[in-house]
């Protein structure tokens, strides 16, 4: 695979970088590390709150045994408040895509979020890309089976809280003076906090039955 891609250099082609991109729960992070393993790759993150430490089950992080060995970049590497803007993913995610071409592996991109995909390809001039050659893959699910994608959905997040999802949450809960949490930075943005809100303000102050806050969990789940 590196003889390759040495000579594909040689004779003036552009390296390759995949993208994998797609609705949630379509299984992109599986796309992603199965085309690594089999093409000799790494994935790159872009995914704007897996970048941050914290919550790796409510983030839905890929855990060691998911990776197979196949290594990961920009995964959980930021303090959980950090502040990390487009711009700051296009220059990290640029420097990631020249180490793992340098070292003759194919960069495998999964994600994530539309605005750091578009700064990382077209910001700058759109540099990046008139200096790759660019495969996207849109993993999405059919008119006919949006029912099967739900329920995976539901059984993703069934295994989630299966996993400790509420006792993370509640680790990472804090409430403000005023009684409302700051769900606006950070890891703190992720979907599934801001929802888990009610649920343990709720608990917290031993507001509401054993029967209610079991309502408020199946809510925040959905």
């Amino acid at each position: 695979m590196e003889h390759g891609r040495v000579a594909a250099a040689a004779a003036g082609k552009k390296p390759k970088v995949v993208f994998v991109l797609g609705a949630t729960a379509t299984g992109k992070s599986k796309l992603a590390i199965a085309l690594a393993a089999r093409f000799d790759g790494e994935v790159i993150n872009a995914d704007k709150i897996q970048v941050h430490d914290g919550v790796p089950i409510v983030t839905n992080k890929v855990t060691s045994e998911e990776a197979a060995g196949v290594p990961h970049h920009l995964l959980g590497v930021l303090p959980a408040d950090a502040d990390f803007t487009a711009g700051d993913f296009r220059r990290e995610a640029s420097a990631a895509v020249a180490r793992v071409l340098s070292s003759g592996r194919l960069p495998v991109v999964a994600g994530g979020s539309n605005t750091y995909i578009e700064a990382l390809v077209d910001g700058a001039g759109a540099a990046f890309r008139h200096a790759h050659d660019l495969l996207f893959l849109w993993v999405d699910v059919s008119g006919d089976h949006h029912e099967l994608l739900e329920w995976y959905a539901s059984a993703r997040v069934d295994d989630m809280v299966a996993r400790g999802l509420v006792d993370e949450a509640r680790a990472a809960f804090v409430v403000s003076g005023d009684g409302t949490g700051d769900y606006t930075r950070g890891v703190r943005r992720a979907i599934g906090l801001p929802e888990m809100h009610e649920y343990l303000a709720a608990e917290e102050g031993k507001l509401a039955g054993e029967a209610e806050l079991a309502a408020m969990l199946e809510r925040a789940g959905h």
